[in-house]
């Protein structure tokens, strides 16, 4: 199978992977998404149980984002209670999920109480939903990522357990933030010296066995022991999607915008449903996949500098959202133009070649740890374009805030930015409204 050591494949590294983490654990998840990468995680996490028989309890749980594929809800429905030495917890919470296919709204709430009559699908029978769910963390609205994270923690202690490892399927192979996730070596942040680890809470760890396995290593593993999996990739398949472009996921997340188009063929009464559900998703569907939403390479409109460009996008959206980008793209411009930030040695390199004028200021200082060798520089004028340098998302520009707009970014993940002290306080305001 795929990528080999010196002496094994990845299955058989897999199969170490998972006999150390039963070793140190005595509580073991598995995030079950209903794709291809879980659910594979899920079938070769129970070979492995059947035949060893480890003294660790195991627990599976969905997060159901509500808009799937009949495919998909077929597929989770004969997996949530399939193994009966696990537990299962199918999840249809009130959480906020990204939603890449708007300008009015950055977000969209799955099972949103007020809005049952807009719902893509009824609450499975067994669900755990807003009216039944035994977590005192919860509050409507919260995001999708704290929620898994706090469900987590609240796992471990409803288990008694002493350690708790959650295994998620995510690869390297899939992109450059998933390869930089898996592959860290921050000795406060991972389990012992394991690099495909994270911690998220006290005695609760998140693993990524399957970091190096390969898209084809994926589907040679299903087809080689007969496991079963979501027939939706056959429909992908069968409609030319390539491989490493099939995804299950939520289906208003930027991720996903180009894949939008593929529920009107595949399940046209699903899609209808979709088109109410948020707005935008038709908009995605025609023009996701293409420069319109940033997707490869963009070009800059005659007679525009990149810089020009952003201000007419900029007056092309609502009020509120110009706002947002406005005082994201103020911050990304004091920051470089006054203190100045860090990039690796290389693409510094590579600025140095092309001539761009900017102020070296030698090492980081500080308790960040960097992987490899970075130095920090300072701007006098914030670049245009950047068309010579290959790592393009990490330097900044006027032409990487067109492509942020254009991807409907809001938070700016794609220049770097995280969630500010400002949008943090209105998650927190929110939350108290839904808890009253």
């Amino acid at each position: 199978m795929g990528k080999r050591y010196v002496d094994k494949n990845v299955y058989e590294a897999l199969t170490e992977r998972l006999e150390y983490i039963f070793a140190k654990f005595d509580h073991v998840v598995v995030a079950f998404s209903g794709g291809k990468d879980s659910g594979l995680l899920l079938e070769l996490l129970n070979q492995y149980y059947a035949a060893h028989r480890p003294a660790a309890r195991v627990s599976i749980y969905h997060l159901d984002y509500e808009g799937n594929y009949q495919h998909t809800i077929d597929y989770i429905t004969r997996c949530m209670g399939k193994y009966p030495d696990f537990d299962y917890y199918h999840l249809c919470m009130p959480i906020s999920a990204s939603c890449g296919v708007s300008m009015y709204q950055s977000t969209w709430m799955p099972w949103n109480p007020d809005e049952k009559h807009l719902w893509l699908k009824e609450r499975p029978p067994g669900a755990i939903t807003l009216e039944n769910h035994p977590f005192s963390f919860f509050h409507a609205g919260m995001s999708d990522y704290i929620f898994q994270t706090k469900f987590g923690r609240w796992l471990h202690e409803e288990r008694g357990a002493k350690r708790t490892a959650v295994l998620v399927g995510i690869r390297s192979q899939e992109s450059l933030h998933r390869y930089r996730a898996v592959t860290r070596s921050n000795a406060f942040s991972m389990y012992g010296t394991i690099a495909w680890s994270t911690r998220v809470a006290r005695n609760v760890y998140n693993f990524y066995p399957l970091y190096d396995w390969t898209t084809e290593d994926i589907w040679t593993a299903n087809a080689r022991f007969g496991f079963d999996y979501n027939k939706l990739y056959d429909l992908y398949y069968m409609a030319g999607v390539p491989l490493g472009d099939m995804r299950v996921a939520n289906p208003f997340h930027e991720c996903g915008v180009d894949s939008l188009k593929l529920f009107r063929a595949i399940e046209p009464n699903t899609w209808s449903r979709l088109v109410g559900r948020v707005n935008g998703a038709n908009f995605g569907a025609i023009y996701g996949g293409t420069r319109a939403v940033g997707y490869k390479e963009i070009s800059l409109p005659e007679g525009h500098t990149w810089q020009s460009y952003v201000s007419f996008l900029l007056k092309t959206l609502p009020t509120k959202t110009r706002e947002i980008y406005q005082r994201k793209f103020r911050s990304s411009k004091k920051y470089w133009l006054e203190k100045g930030g860090a990039l690796p040695v290389a693409v510094v390199e590579q600025m140095r070649n092309t001539g761009m004028a900017f102020e070296s200021l030698g090492k980081p200082v500080g308790n960040r740890r960097y992987n490899s060798e970075y130095e920090v520089v300072r701007f006098y004028e914030y670049p245009d374009d950047l068309p010579d340098i290959k790592d393009f998302r990490l330097v900044p520009s006027y032409k990487r805030m067109c492509v942020t707009i254009l991807k409907n970014d809001t938070s700016c993940r794609y220049m770097g930015f995280g969630p500010t002290k400002d949008e943090l306080q209105k998650a927190k305001e929110a939350m108290a409204l839904w808890s009253d």
